[in-house]
């Protein structure tokens, strides 16, 4: 007898319990993220709820977002100050690859996430075209001692699977929102984060999270692919690994 298949939502999966989140807009009243120490305290409060046990805050570095790493550090350092729960908290940031960023690159003025002595650098692009030079870019990450971290790599419309390759080839690590696995996402971005994911091209994920209230939907999307499901709880439980 034909049986359905059974749904789960990646909260039913248990995926969020030992998570490390290496994506998120929680730091307070910096960029298009969360506004206030209150609200990200609240997001602090539902995250050691799910089980979630350490966050990277990634805020945005861009030329309309021109955080300075000083400011950064004095705004999570008050966030450190505030929040009492047992998540562990790290500061880095989420790089837009443009003349801002080169400038600070250049001066060695980044914020990166650090892991077993590794230092790896969350960029991001437009989503409709890349930066002149983008895989020159890259090398010259690089070549600086850095492992560059490709936010989100499918929601870019202009990469094609021959990219992805390329990319992979040049050892850039990607990292995946978790919702591109959901509804809330642009059928393209979906389609590619299935392929990505099953062929097993993340190194770690991410919630993206701006809103509580879109998290909240996200996590709770009924996904019937089991396969998809068991790809992302095993990229769950995965460190960022240095390619070797």
């Amino acid at each position: 007898m034909w049986l359905p298949f059974k749904s789960y939502s990646l909260k039913d999966k248990g995926i969020l319990n030992g998570f490390i989140d290496y994506h998120c807009h929680i730091l307070p009243g910096i960029d298009d993220g969360i506004k206030s120490v209150n609200s990200s305290l609240k997001v602090l409060s539902f995250y050691e709820k799910l089980g979630i046990r350490e966050v990277w805050l990634t805020p945005h570095i861009m030329e309309d977002i021109p955080n300075t790493t000083e400011h950064l550090r004095s705004r999570y350092q008050e966030l450190k100050t505030d929040y009492r729960g047992k998540i562990i908290l790290h500061l880095a940031s989420e790089n837009m690859l443009d003349n801002l960023f080169i400038e600070r690159f250049e001066k060695d003025d980044v914020l990166p996430l650090l892991d077993n002595n590794y230092k790896y650098l969350l960029v991001e692009t437009s989503y409709f075209n890349p930066p002149m030079n983008f895989f020159e870019i890259l090398e010259k990450i690089k070549s600086k001692g850095y492992y560059p971290v490709l936010a989100h790599p499918e929601r870019y419309i202009y990469l094609k699977w021959k990219d992805y390759l390329r990319l992979k080839k040049m050892k850039i690590y990607f990292q995946l929102n978790i919702a591109s696995l959901t509804k809330y996402s642009t059928k393209d971005a979906q389609h590619k984060a299935k392929k990505l994911l099953l062929n097993n091209m993340y190194n770690c994920t991410g919630s993206d999270l701006h809103l509580l209230s879109d998290f909240n939907s996200e996590i709770n999307f009924k996904i019937r692919n089991q396969k998809l499901l068991n790809a992302a709880e095993d990229l769950s439980k995965k460190q960022i690994i240095r390619i070797t």
